[in-house]
C-alpha cells in the first residue's frame, strides 16, 4: 500500500511524521506546522509561497504539480494501491505444468518475457496464451481477464510464424547462445556491461553462503597478491578485469547465418517458405535450415545449389532449439548446459542499463561470426525498430507526448515518469548511434554542397548538426569556441526546464555527444520547422542576439510560470527600433510553435545568469573578493554561466542574511518599545547602521553555511519575531522594505531574489526607465561572483579537511565541485587555496586528485583537436602516439603512418564533400612528449590559471606523486578511448608503452538528460530523515516503498536505486537481518558495477560494505577476496595515500586478526595508522582507535611492549581528547592495566625458565584467538555502525532532541535536501564514530549523505 503525501510544503518531507497505519485515514497533518515564521516574507501569500517553495524543492528533480489553488487544503491525499499477487498454472507442450506467480497489474505480454527467459521454455517465442479456450490479448492487464484466478490454468499454444516472427525467434536463439559471451559488454552494445562481483565470491552470496560456511577457522588461505600489500609499488592492469570462469564460451554450434538463398522466391513463399538459414554444426556437418509458417526443417540446399525440398530426417519443429537438438548431439549437450549456467547468474549480471556504460580496458577477443550483428549494422534498425509499425520512431511526437501524461495522483505520475524515463533512454541510446554514423561518414547531409564543418544531418528523425561556429553565429562570443561550449549549455538549459516540468511548456530531446574530437549535438525535430525559414517561425525571442527580438504573451505566462523555481527576472529590453520588447528569458531562448501547435522553447545556452569572474567588462570593477584572486580574467569564449546549485546556494545565503536583518531590527525596535513605550524613535536608524552595502563578506555566511546549531536557533527566534509582528506596523513594514534592499530583492515587501540572465550580454540594450533596476542587478551578479569565490570555494576546501566529502578521481571531485555550484574552470583556483590552506598536508589527496584532473582536461582539450586532424585509416596509430607522448617515458616515439603500399595512386583530385578528417593530414604524426607536455602546461595556464611545473610525464609523476595507470584511467574516461588489457611498461626507455594493436577502440562520451522519479525521492528522503532521526522500522518501511517506486519508474537498473539497496542493507544489517543486508548490498554492488563502472568509487565502497555483511556473516575467505578487490581497485583508481585506504586497511586488518594471520593484519593495520594520522592529525579519535587496533594484534602476539606501546598512546590522546571519566578513556585504561598484568605473567615465566632451566613448571600462556563477535564489533565501530543499548527513556529524549533540531533546520531551509550533507547531523562527524556520548543508530562515515 502506499500512502502519497501528495500537496506538501517545502518543510515537511523531513518531519511530516508519515507513518502510513495512523494516517491512512484521516486528513493527516498539514504539514506546515512551523511556516508562518516565513510565509510573510517568502511570498506574497501563503498559497503563492507553498507554490513556490515546493518549486524550489522540486526544481532539480522532476515534480513540480503546478497545483490548482485550493487543491492544497487536502493534505493528504491517500492513494491505495492492491498488489496482492496469485499463482496460475501454465501448461507448455513438452514440459511437465508448472505454476507462476503473478500480480494483476501486469499485462499478459509479461508472463511471455517469463517463459521466454526460463530455462525449460525459453526457445519458444512465437506463441500464445489460452484460458479456457480463449486466446488472451497482448496487452491487457491481467486483472482485465475474464475469469483469471487463483489457480486459473494458462495453455501456451504454438502459432503460427511470420517473417517477422521467424527474425525474432532467430535473434532470441542468438541472444541465448550468446547469454554468457561478455562481448557486448566490451563492445559497449546494446546496454550491455561489465561485472565481476561473481568472480570474487564464487557465484550467489545468499544460497551458496550456507553451503561454504566455513566454520570459523577453517583453514583459509589469505595471503593476497604481492601487489595488494601495503607499500608494494607495482599497479598491474591485468586483475581489474579477472577471466571470469563462464566466459569460456561452450561452443554449440560453429556457424549459425542467414544463407545466402535469401529471400526465398515466389513459388516458395506460397509454399510457406519464410527464409533460409545456413548452420554449421559442432560436428561440422553443414545443413540449410527452412523457417516456414508451421516450423524450422532442414532442406537440401548446398552453398553452390538451391533445392528447397525437405531433406531427410523430416523433422519440422516450432522451435529451431529442437531441430538443432534433433541433428547435433553436441549441441544438445551444450545448449542445455548453457541455459542452466545463464539461469544461476545473478538477474542484475544481465539487466540491460537505461544508459551504456563502456569499458576503458578489454581483453583481446576473438571476433567470431554472428548473423545479427551483422544484419543490424547494416540495417538502421533501432532498438527493435521493425517491431514498431511505421518503421522510424517520431521522437518528438513521443517525447512530447509522455510529458502530457496526466499527473494528478500517484498511479498516473508512476506511469508518466516512467514513460518520460524510457522514452529519453530510448532517445539517448539512438542519438548516440546517429552521432557516431555522422562523424563515421555514413549519413548524407541535408545541405551537401556546403563545406564540412557547416554540414547538417537528419537521421532516424534525430536533427545532428556540428559544434562548430556555423555563419558566424558566435562571432561576438568566441567563434568556435563558444560553438564547442554552447551545447552543454543548451543541454542543462533543457535539464533545468525538464525539472521544473510546466505544463504546456516543451523543450526539445537535446543529447550532446563527444566523438573523434567532434562535437555533435543531437535534437527531436519541431513538426514542421524544416518547412519554413527560422525568421518566419521564432515568435519570442531572438535569432540575431539581441537585434531584433520579440515577445508573445502565452510564452510570457508560461515563462512566468518558471521564473520563480529558476529564480529568473522578468525584465524589458530594446530591439533595433529601440522599441521596449518584455522578456521573461535571455533573449537567445526562442520560441516556436509547432505545426502541432505546442509552445517550444530552444536554445536555452544563457537560461543562467553570466559568471563576472570570467567575462571582463570595460568600466566595471568586481568587488574586491575577486579583484584579489585575480579576476576578472578573460575566457575562451562568452558563454561562462553560473551553475544553478551556484545560484541556489546564493540565493539561500541572501535568505538567512534578510532573516538578520529584519529580525534583528524588529528585536530593536521591540525592546525600545517595552523600555520607552512614549518615544517614537526614526524608523530608519537601526536600519541605517546595519544595511550593508557592500557584499556581506565571508564570515556573514559562515556561520549559517555550517548549519550551526546556534546560527539555526537565531534564525528561528528571528522568524517567529518576524511573523508575530503582524505586518500592519508601518515601521515594521520599513524594516522589511529595507531589509530587502539590502539584500538585493526584487520586491521590497517579501524576500525574492532573481537574476536578469541578459545582464552583460553583448548587444542587449535596456530601456532608459530600467537602469536602476539594471544597476541592481549587475551588483547582484558581481556579489554572486564574489560569493563563489568568497564562500563556495573555501566551503568545499573546508569539507575536505573535514571529510565531510572524499573524491577518489577526477570525477568524484567534479561532482563535489559542481554540487556546491563551483564550475571546473575554478579547479586551479580551488588548487590554489589548498595549497595555501593551513592543513595542506590532510589535503594531500585533494591536490593529488586536483592535479591528476588538471592535466588530464589539459590533455583531453589537446587531444580534441589532435584528432580532428586524423583520417579513419590513421585512427589506432594517431591514438597509440598520443598516449606514448603523453604517458611513456620513451624519448622519442614514432608514429607509424598507414602502410605506404595501401594508399592508392591515384587521390590527386581533391573530392570537396568528403567525410570529416579525411583531409590527407599526418600532421599528427610529428608530434613530441616535448611539444605535448609544453602544450599542457601553457593549456592548465590559459585555462584553469595555474603553473604546472613539469615538462614531461615522468617530472609530473615525480613532482606531484601521480601514478601513471591513474592518468591513463582519466584521460580514457574522458575521451572515450578503449586500450587492450595488458600490462603496459610505462617507464621502460627502450621501446614506447603502447603500440597501435593496443587501441581497441574509441567510443562516444554522452551527455543526456536523466529525467526524474519525483516521488520515490521524496519517500527515500523522508525514509532518511526517520532513519536520522533513530525509526529504524520506518525509515526502513518507506525506504522499501520508495524502492518500489524506483523500480516501478527506472526499472530494475539505476544509480538511484543503488542508494537505495545499499541504505536497505545497512538498516537490515543494524537491526540483525544479515541475510538480508547481505542480499539487498550484493544487489547494490552489482548495479553499482553495471550502471557507474567496475572501478568507480561507488563501487568499491559497495565492496567494502558488501565484506563487512559477509564477515558478519561468516563467509570469512569472501569477506576478504571483496576487501582485497576494493583495495585493488583503490590503489589503481587513486593510489595508497587517501583517508579511505586507512578505513580499508584497518577493515582488513580487523579481518586477518581474526583468521590469525597476526603479522599480514598488522601490515595492514599498521598503514593505517600511518594514513590516519597524515589525515586526521595525531591527537585524532580515529587514530587513538587504530592504536588500540594495533596494540590488541601485538597482545595476540604477546608482544606486550609493543602492545603497551601504542594502547599508551591510545589512552592518551582518549584522556586530552575526551577527559579521564569518558567511559573510552576508562576503557583504555583498564586494557592497559590487563595487558601490564600479561606482561608480568609472560616475563616471571620467562625468569622461571632461567633460573630453573626447562624443566621448569610453566603455568600455560593464555592467549586465545580473538573471538569473531569482539572482531565483528570492532569492525562495526570502525565502519561507523554503533548499535546502542538505550533505555526505553533515553530514546524517547533523543526522538525529541533529534525532532527539534530536525524542525530548527526547517525553518531557514528551502532548498533541496540531497544538496546537504547528511541532513541531521547533531555533530562534527569526526567525533561521532567514536564518543559514545553522542548516541546514533546508524551513521555513514564514508559518504557525505546517506545517498552518497
Amino acid at each position: 500500500m502506499v500512502i502519497k503525501t501528495d500537496e506538501l510544503p517545502a518543510a515537511a518531507p523531513a518531519d511530516g511524521a508519515r507513518e502510513p497505519s495512523s494516517q491512512a485515514g484521516g486528513k493527516g497533518r498539514p504539514g506546515a506546522a512551523e511556516l508562518p515564521s516565513v510565509m510573510l516574507l517568502n511570498g506574497d501569500c501563503p498559497e503563492g509561497l507553498k507554490k513556490e517553495e515546493r518549486a524550489a524543492e522540486l526544481s532539480r528533480e522532476n515534480g513540480l504539480d503546478e497545483a490548482e489553488p485550493g487543491e492544497e487544503t487536502t493534505g493528504q491525499e491517500v492513494i491505495v494501491i492492491q498488489d496482492t499477487g496469485f499463482s496460475v498454472k501454465i501448461l507448455a507442450p513438452g514440459i511437465e505444468p508448472f505454476s507462476l506467480q503473478v500480480s494483476p497489474q501486469e499485462m499478459v505480454q509479461e508472463i511471455h518475457q517469463v517463459l521466454m527467459d526460463r530455462e525449460d521454455t525459453c526457445h519458444r517465442t512465437c506463441f500464445s496464451l489460452h484460458l479456457d479456450g480463449n486466446m488472451l490479448d497482448h496487452f491487457s492487464e491481467l486483472r482485465s481477464v475474464e475469469g483469471l484466478q487463483e489457480g486459473s490454468v494458462l495453455r501456451v499454444v504454438e502459432e503460427p510464424y511470420t517473417v517477422r516472427e521467424a527474425r525474432i525467434h532467430v535473434r532470441h536463439v542468438r541472444d541465448l547462445l550468446k547469454s554468457l559471451d561478455p562481448s557486448d559488454a566490451f563492445n559497449g552494445v546494446d546496454c550491455n556491461s561489465l561485472s565481476f562481483l561473481s568472480v570474487f565470491t564464487d557465484g550467489d552470496l545468499g544460497d551458496s553462503g550456507k553451503r561454504k560456511k566455513g566454520l570459523e577457522m577453517d583453514p583459509i588461505d589469505c595471503t593476497p597478491p604481492e601487489y595488494i600489500l601495503p607499500g608494494s609499488r607495482e599497479r598491474p592492469l591485468c586483475p581489474l578485469q579477472p577471466q571470469n570462469r563462464d566466459w569460456k564460451p561452450l561452443q554449440c554450434l560453429k556457424v549459425l547465418t542467414m544463407s545466402g538463398w535469401n529471400p526465398p522466391p515466389g513459388n516458395r513463399k506460397m509454399h510457406g517458405d519464410l527464409m533460409y538459414l545456413f548452420v554449421i554444426t559442432a560436428e561440422d556437418r553443414q545443413v540449410s535450415i527452412t523457417a516456414s509458417t508451421r516450423g524450422f526443417y532442414l532442406n537440401q540446399s548446398t552453398a553452390y545449389h538451391f533445392n528447397p525440398k525437405p531433406a531427410s530426417p523430416r523433422f519440422l519443429s516450432h522451435s529451431l532449439v529442437e531441430l538443432l537438438n534433433q541433428i547435433s548431439p553436441t549441441f544438445k549437450k551444450n545448449f542445455a548446459v548453457l541455459q542452466k549456467k545463464r539461469v544461476q547468474r545473478h538477474p542484475f549480471e544481465r539487466i540491460a542499463t537505461p544508459f551504456q556504460v563502456y569499458s576503458w580496458t578489454a581483453p583481446q577477443a576473438e571476433h567470431a561470426m554472428d548473423c545479427v550483428r551483422a544484419e543490424d549494422a547494416y540495417t538502421s534498425r533501432l532498438g527493435y525498430e521493425e517491431h514498431i509499425p511505421g518503421q522510424t520512431r517520431d521522437w518528438n511526437e513521443e517525447l512530447q507526448t509522455t510529458r502530457e501524461l496526466p499527473r494528478k495522483n500517484l498511479p498516473e505520475r508512476l506511469l508518466r515518469e516512467r514513460a518520460i524515463f524510457k522514452v529519453h533512454s530510448d532517445f539517448t541510446a539512438a542519438a548516440t548511434r546517429g552521432a557516431m554514423a555522422v562523424i563515421d561518414g555514413n549519413v548524407m547531409a541535408i545541405n551537401p554542397s556546403e563545406e564540412t564543418k557547416m554540414q547538417m544531418f537528419i537521421w532516424n528523425n534525430i536533427f545532428f548538426s556540428l559544434g562548430f561556429d556555423v555563419r558566424d553565429h558566435y562571432k561576438d562570443f568566441g567563434g568556435d569556441v563558444a560553438a564547442y561550449v554552447a551545447p552543454t549549455n543548451d543541454l542543462n538549459g533543457v535539464r533545468t526546464y525538464n525539472a521544473v516540468d510546466v505544463e504546456g511548456l516543451y523543450t526539445l530531446g537535446t543529447v550532446v555527444v563527444d566523438y573523434r574530437g567532434y562535437r555533435v549535438t543531437a535534437q527531436s525535430i519541431i513538426p514542421g520547422i524544416l518547412e519554413r525559414d527560422q525568421e518566419q517561425s521564432v515568435i519570442y525571442g531572438s535569432i540575431d542576439f539581441g537585434k531584433t527580438v520579440m515577445s508573445h504573451p502565452r510564452y510570457l505566462e508560461l515563462l512566468e510560470r518558471t521564473s520563480r523555481p529558476l529564480k529568473i527576472l522578468r525584465h524589458r529590453v530594446l530591439n533595433d527600433r529601440d522599441e521596449e520588447v518584455e522578456l521573461c528569458s535571455s533573449v537567445e531562448c526562442k520560441g516556436i510553435i509547432g505545426n502541432d501547435g505546442r509552445h517550444y522553447i530552444l536554445d536555452l545556452l544563457r537560461t543562467f545568469p553570466p559568471d563576472l569572474n570570467f567575462l571582463p567588462v570595460p568600466g566595471e570593477g568586481l568587488p574586491e573578493e575577486c579583484s584579489r584572486a585575480g579576476f576578472p580574467r578573460a575566457h575562451r569564449h562568452k558563454l561562462c554561466c553560473l551553475r544553478q546549485e551556484l545560484v541556489d546556494a546564493f540565493v539561500e545565503h541572501r535568505y538567512l542574511l534578510f532573516m538578520k536583518l529584519a529580525a534583528l531590527q524588529l528585536m530593536q525596535q521591540k525592546a525600545s518599545r517595552m523600555e520607552n513605550p512614549t518615544s517614537l524613535e526614526n524608523g530608519d536608524s537601526p536600519s541605517s547602521e546595519s544595511k550593508p552595502e557592500d557584499p556581506p563578506g565571508p564570515e556573514a555566511g559562515s556561520e549559517e553555511e555550517g548549519g550551526s546549531a546556534s546560527g539555526l536557533a537565531k534564525v528561528k527566534e528571528l522568524a517567529e519575531t518576524i511573523a508575530s509582528d503582524d505586518g500592519t506596523d508601518p515601521r515594521s513594514r520599513e524594516v522589511i522594505r529595507n531589509a530587502c534592499k539590502a539584500v538585493g530583492s526584487i520586491s521590497s515587501t517579501a524576500f525574492d531574489v532573481r537574476f536578469n540572465p541578459d545582464i552583460f550580454s553583448p548587444g542587449v540594450r535596456f530601456p532608459e526607465s530600467c537602469q536602476e533596476e539594471v544597476r541592481d542587478q549587475k551588483q547582484l551578479l558581481k556579489d554572486a561572483a564574489a560569493f563563489l569565490l568568497s564562500c563556495q570555494i573555501p566551503g568545499l576546501v573546508k569539507d575536505c579537511i573535514d571529510h565531510a566529502v572524499l573524491p577518489m578521481d577526477g570525477a568524484t571531485l567534479a561532482e563535489v565541485m559542481r554540487q556546491r555550484g563551483i564550475n571546473m574552470r575554478y579547479l586551479g583556483k580551488v588548487l590554489d587555496l589548498v595549497l595555501r590552506s593551513p592543513a595542506r598536508e590532510q589535503l594531500d589527496h585533494i591536490y593529488k586528485i586536483g592535479i591528476g584532473e588538471l592535466i588530464t582536461r589539459s590533455a583531453k582539450h589537446i587531444f580534441k583537436t589532435y584528432l580532428q586532424g586524423v583520417e579513419l585509416s590513421g585512427l589506432s596509430a594517431a591514438i597509440s602516439h598520443f598516449l606514448n607522448c603523453f604517458l611513456s617515458s620513451y624519448p622519442n616515439p614514432v608514429a607509424h603512418l598507414p602502410a605506404d603500399e595501401l594508399i592508392s595512386k591515384k587521390r590527386n583530385r581533391r573530392r570537396r564533400n568528403r567525410p570529416l578528417g579525411a583531409a590527407d593530414n599526418t600532421a599528427w604524426a610529428v608530434m613530441t612528449p616535448q611539444e605535448l607536455w609544453k602544450n599542457i602546461c601553457q593549456e592548465a595556464k590559459n585555462y584553469f590559471d595555474f603553473s604546472l611545473e613539469c615538462e614531461t610525464a615522468d617530472q609530473a609523476v615525480e613532482m606531484y606523486g601521480l601514478q601513471k595507470i591513474t592518468l591513463l584511467r582519466e584521460i580514457s574516461l574522458k575521451t572515450g578511448i578503449q586500450i587492450l588489457l595488458k600490462e603496459y611498461s610505462f617507464d621502460s626507455r627502450h621501446k614506447p608503452a603502447f603500440t597501435e594493436e593496443d587501441v581497441l577502440n574509441i567510443f562516444p562520451v554522452v551527455k543526456h538528460v536523466n529525467p526524474k522519479a519525483s516521488d520515490a525521492f521524496h519517500f527515500f528522503q523522508s525514509g532518511q530523515a526517520k532513519v536520522q532521526q533513530g525509526f529504524l522500522k520506518e525509515g526502513c518501511e518507506l525506504i522499501n516503498e520508495a524502492l518500489n517506486l524506483f523500480n516501478n519508474v527506472y526499472g530494475a537498473m539505476h544509480v538511484e536505486i543503488c542508494a537505495c539497496l545499499r541504505l536497505l542493507a545497512r538498516l537490515h544489517y543494524i537491526m540483525g537481518d544479515y541475510a538480508e543486508a547481505l542480499s539487498n548490498q550484493q544487489k547494490a554492488v552489482l548495479m553499482s558495477e553495471r550502471v557507474m563502472g567496475i572501478e568507480h568509487p561507488n563501487t568499491i565502497q559497495e565492496y567494502m560494505h558488501l565484506a563487512l555483511y559477509c564477515f558478519a556473516s561468516s563467509q570469512l575467505s569472501t569477506a576478504l577476496s571483496l576487501l582485497y578487490r576494493a583495495r585493488y581497485l583503490t590503489l589503481l583508481v587513486f593510489g595508497e595515500d587517501h583517508p579511505e585506504m586507512a578505513l580499508l586497511d584497518n577493515n582488513i586488518g580487523l579481518v586477518l586478526h581474526g583468521v590469525m594471520e597476526y603479522d599480514l593484519s598488522l601490515r595492514f593495520l599498521e598503514n593505517a595508522l600511518a594514513v590516519s594520522t597524515k589525515y586526521h592529525g595525531p591527537k585524532s579519535l580515529k587514530v587513538a582507535l587504530s592504536h588500540h587496533l594495533v596494540a590488541r594484534v601485538y597482545e595476540s602476539k604477546a608482544e606486550f611492549r609493543s602492545a603497551l606501546q601504542h594502547e599508551k598512546e591510545g589512552y592518551t590522546i582518549y584522556k586530552t581528547q575526551l577527559g579521564e571519566d569518558h567511559e573510552k578513556t576508562k576503557e583504555s585504561s583498564e586494557y592497559l592495566k590487563c595487558l601490564t598484568q600479561q606482561a608480568v605473567a609472560l616475563q616471571r615465566t620467562m625468569n622461571e625458565i632461567y633460573r630453573n632451566g626447562s624443566s621448569a613448571n610453566i603455568p600455560p600462556l593464555k592467549l586465545t584467538a580473538p573471538s569473531m563477535a569482539s572482531v565483528l564489533e570492532q569492525l562495526n565501530v570502525i565502519n561507523g555502525i554503533l548499535f546502542i543499548p538505550l533505555s526505553q527513556k533515553d530514546l524517547e529524549n533523543l526522538k525529541a532532541e533529534v525532532a527539534r533540531r530536525q524542525q530548527l533546520q526547517e525553518a531557514s531551509r528551502n532548498r533541496e535536501k540531497a544538496e546537504e550533507p547528511m541532513a541531521t547531523e547533531p555533530e562534527p562527524a569526526g567525533a561521532a564514530e567514536n564518543s559514545a556520548s553522542q548516541p546514533r543508530a546508524a551513521k555513514d562515515p564514508s559518504s557525505p549523505s546517506l545517498q552518497g
